[in-house]
């Protein structure tokens, strides 16, 4: 529905590959990772799970989200385009089909000149439509102009409606999937960003959820207490009139959390003792009930980016285990230049497949989406060189002060 690769872009890309931007010494971008990054599913020895790297379609990737659909097929989607905020960077996808070693080809869903796309988010009905939900907002003016757009497909994500807009109060977000609860209501987190980004203003960003009653013809916003400088609520089902988010935090202290009976009415963000840097987090259930948390294990880079498992709904983490804990050497300076390739594992997205597979997908220096695959068994067997180390019973909540 949208035009192949920009020639624009394309050239930027090209030019970029030879240009290898420096910090410290550094170069940033890594050949190596843009040779792998064709879907292959490979072993990868530091980690000894097997590992993908997502077909590169633009120089910068971020903000991915997993989804299975019914008929087993697996997505990731992603935006991606010259850098974030920048004129024309739109939302892709790449997809494993059911029984496949090899993620396909990545392909272009959406994209708008003069607008920057960011945070697709999937969700499949019970008839089998396909949902995506994205943001726009004016290229290079701030995040406070967003808007969230909605798309649809009837063939499994092969194509899509045009978009149209359906939440326009300025700076909406969307980030993490549908929770729905047993009557048949729909629950999407969402987020109001009300400054240019994450700096300075963002401590006034605070979290909602949308919620409708009749497959998203109209929905019902519900501001979540409390909630002030919190955003991106990631919220999981633990049963029936209980629900639990976790929120990141632009203060970059703690993962905040939260409860619900009903998705509506929210019992004020109060922080875990889990670390947050202002960087995504994503909350998973798993088929035997147990919780698992992605997120950075630290309150200052994008990395180590570990995996927590909980089988207590949360109450306690006791097993923490590394996804990336970064390149030796490299650290908050590497960090901050906006080119592919500078030092970051950020904004997870964590599922389970019906064969009880777990798939954690994640921004991967900004070059590309890394995708590693395996069992709960696996994060009980490992550790985290971060602020939480794990086997140690991190409760949920800390007391006052």
């Amino acid at each position: 529905m949208k035009p192949g690769l920009p020639a624009l872009l394309a050239l930027c890309f090209c030019l970029s590959l030879h240009a290898f931007p420096q910090t410290a010494g550094h170069p940033l971008a890594d050949p190596k990772i843009l040779g792998m990054a064709d879907g292959k599913w490979r072993p990868d020895p530091a980690l000894h799970v097997e590992a993908a790297y997502l077909p590169v379609l633009y120089p910068s990737s971020h903000a991915a989200n997993l989804d299975q659909l019914r008929n087993g097929d697996i997505l990731c989607v992603w935006f991606s385009g010259s850098w974030e905020g920048n004129s024309g960077v739109g939302i892709v996808m790449s997809r494993l089909r059911e029984g496949a070693h090899r993620w396909d080809r990545t392909v272009l869903i959406d994209r708008r000149d003069g607008f920057s796309y960011q945070n697709p988010v999937l969700f499949q009905e019970p008839d089998g439509t396909l949902d995506l939900y994205h943001t726009e907002q004016v290229a290079n003016a701030g995040e406070a102009n967003a808007k969230v757009l909605h798309l649809t497909s009837h063939d499994n994500g092969y194509t899509w409606s045009q978009p149209e807009v359906l939440f326009d109060q300025p700076g909406s977000f969307t980030r993490h999937p549908m929770v729905v609860l047993p009557d048949g209501t729909w629950i999407l987190p969402m987020d109001i960003v009300n400054s240019a980004g994450i700096g300075k203003g963002a401590e006034n960003n605070y979290s909602v959820t949308q919620l409708s009653s009749n497959r998203g013809k109209t929905w019902k916003e519900c501001k979540m207490s409390g909630s002030q400088g919190m955003v991106q609520p990631t919220v999981v089902l633990l049963a029936p009139g209980h629900l639990l988010a976790y929120l990141r935090s632009r203060a970059s202290d703690f993962i905040w959390r939260s409860t619900s009976a009903d998705g509506c009415q929210w019992t004020s963000a109060a922080p875990s003792q889990l670390p947050n840097n202002n960087a995504s987090v994503q909350l998973f259930r798993l088929h035997d009930g147990h919780l698992v948390l992605a997120f950075d294990n630290s309150r200052n880079l994008r990395k180590p980016l570990s995996i927590a498992l909980s089988d207590d709904d949360g109450q306690t983490w006791p097993w923490v285990r590394d996804l990336e804990t970064g390149r030796p050497g490299f650290g908050k300076q590497e960090q901050t230049p906006k080119v592919p390739g500078r030092e970051e594992y950020s904004y997870p997205t964590v599922m389970q497949s019906r064969d009880g597979t777990i798939y954690v997908a994640y921004t991967y220096r900004r070059q590309t989406i890394k995708v590693v695959a395996f069992h709960e068994d696996w994060i009980r067997r490992g550790s985290s060189v971060g602020l939480v180390r794990g086997r140690s019973k991190v409760t949920a909540a800390r007391g006052p002060g």
